[in-house]
């Protein structure tokens, strides 16, 4: 699948499609599972509930929003490739989410365990979508604007978006 054209999502999304790197795509995608799945598991357990500053969200919760969010993607991509055009897909609240999920009694193995699940759903999806319907694109509103976004872009962003967690862990909480 390739890489999605500018025109094909909110200039947004641009900051987690740009962490991806060239290459195939399902490669990429399997990779980015392995790297995320390793360190998650790497993390020392006295920092899985660590905040590094007042209101910002733990390690076991951000893998948690991560999870949620790919989630919500998933349904995004298969309203594109599947070309329902009633469809307006809606902003999701990603503080809303996190308010309301408690990973307290959830072990960062449990939350691992979830994400592999869900990215297991993801990757047979998209290593089954043919290329023709990876550049469809359902009508999206974002932060009051409104795009187009197909489902190869969300198919991109999923990997760039848990890059880009990644690293904010890196730098603010290690």
């Amino acid at each position: 699948m390739q890489k999605p054209k500018a025109e094909e999502y909110n200039p947004y999304f641009d900051r987690y499609i740009k962490l991806v790197p060239e290459g195939e795509y399902m490669d990429i995608l399997r990779a980015n599972t392995r790297i995320a799945a390793e360190f998650f598991k790497s993390l020392p357990e006295e920092k899985h509930d660590h905040r590094y500053a007042a209101g910002k969200w733990s390690p076991k919760e951000i893998l948690l929003h991560l999870i949620d969010t790919e989630k919500v993607m998933n349904y995004r991509a298969l309203v594109a490739a599947r070309r329902d055009e009633k469809i307006v897909l809606p902003n999701m609240d990603e503080n809303l989410y996190a308010e309301n999920a408690w990973v307290g009694n959830r072990s960062m193995e449990n939350l691992i365990n979830e994400f592999l699940a869900v990215r297991r759903v993801t990757e047979i999806f998209f290593e089954n979508l043919k290329e023709e319907d990876s550049a469809y694109t359902a009508a999206s509103e974002f932060n009051g604007v409104q795009s187009r976004i197909s489902a190869r872009a969300i198919g991109y962003l999923i990997p760039g978006h848990v890059t880009h967690h990644i690293k904010t862990i890196e730098e603010r909480y290690l």
